[in-house]
């Protein structure tokens, strides 16, 4: 069963970036599309962004078109989501997620644990 891991959350000044990382592990990423949400403190799990395999597709909630590009390297098993432009609305848990039936932005399957993101003003 893949397993996914994030990486690179962190506390970062309103404005700035950062490139948040999600490594599988357990098997590869063939077929999966791939993609991230994230909670705010009160708030329920939203989409943000997703990509598919095979033609490397994207798609974003509106809250994140212009400023997040999300990427992979399949050969690498790993997905990428850059954040420019941060505000404090942006501070929620990241998480990575997976899927292989059409659910990447509604219920995906495969759930990484989270990573933090603070965005201060």
């Amino acid at each position: 069963q893949v397993q996914l891991v994030e990486s690179g959350g962190g506390l970062v000044q309103a404005g700035g970036s950062l490139r948040l990382s999600c490594a599988a592990s357990g098997g590869t990423l063939d077929n999966y599309a791939m993609g991230w949400f994230r909670q705010a403190p009160g708030k329920e799990r939203e989409f943000v962004a997703a990509i598919s395999w095979s033609r490397g597709a994207t798609y974003y909630a509106d809250s994140a078109k212009g400023r997040f590009t999300i990427s992979r390297v399949n050969a690498k098993n790993t997905v990428y989501l850059q954040m420019n432009s941060l505000t404090p609305a942006d501070t929620a848990v990241y998480y990575c997620v997976g899927d292989r039936n059409g659910r990447i932005n509604t219920t995906p399957a495969y759930w990484g644990q989270g990573t933090q993101v603070t965005v201060s003003s």
